[in-house]
């Protein structure tokens, strides 16, 4: 993979985290709960750290990117997403960032697998095991929210 085809890879993936942070900036501004108007602050916050960690993988090369894996307890797929409305729920603000997390771990994925370069075919598995990571950490949000009484 060339170094051109690298950073376009890693500027769409910042393009999807400044999304990301104008959703959750967005929802947290209109939002009239005062516990998701503090979540989706919070979020927007990390999708600004995303973006600069994306922004720093331009100086180096694809082999250098190395995620973590992240556990799915697979709420996106047992949750119907909720309208996005003002007065949105706490918890119904997490759903719909689950499932748009999942979206794009899912297009990250699939352009993965449609990488005939292995180095990009890598620097996609990577971007998709951050996303993972994003929708793992929301969906800890959602149990300790949905499930209060398990602790």
């Amino acid at each position: 993979m060339t170094q051109d085809e690298y950073k376009k890879i890693i500027s769409l993936a910042i393009e999807r985290e400044i999304e990301a942070y104008e959703f959750y900036r967005l929802v947290s501004e209109r939002a009239k709960d005062n516990n998701l108007k503090s979540i989706f602050g919070d979020l927007a916050k990390d999708e600004q750290g995303h973006r600069r960690l994306l922004e720093g993988f331009l100086t180096k090369a694809p082999e250098k990117m190395h995620f973590s894996e992240a556990k799915d307890y697979k709420i996106a797929d047992a949750v119907p997403t909720p309208p996005l409305t003002a007065d949105l729920k706490p918890i119904e603000g997490i759903v719909i960032s689950i499932k748009n997390e999942l979206e794009a771990m899912q297009m990250y994925t699939q352009l993965a697998n449609a990488s005939a370069d292995a180095a990009q075919k890598d620097v996609f598995l990577q971007l998709a095991a951050m996303e993972r990571g994003h929708k793992s950490r929301l969906e800890d949000i959602y149990t300790n929210m949905a499930f209060p009484e398990a602790w």
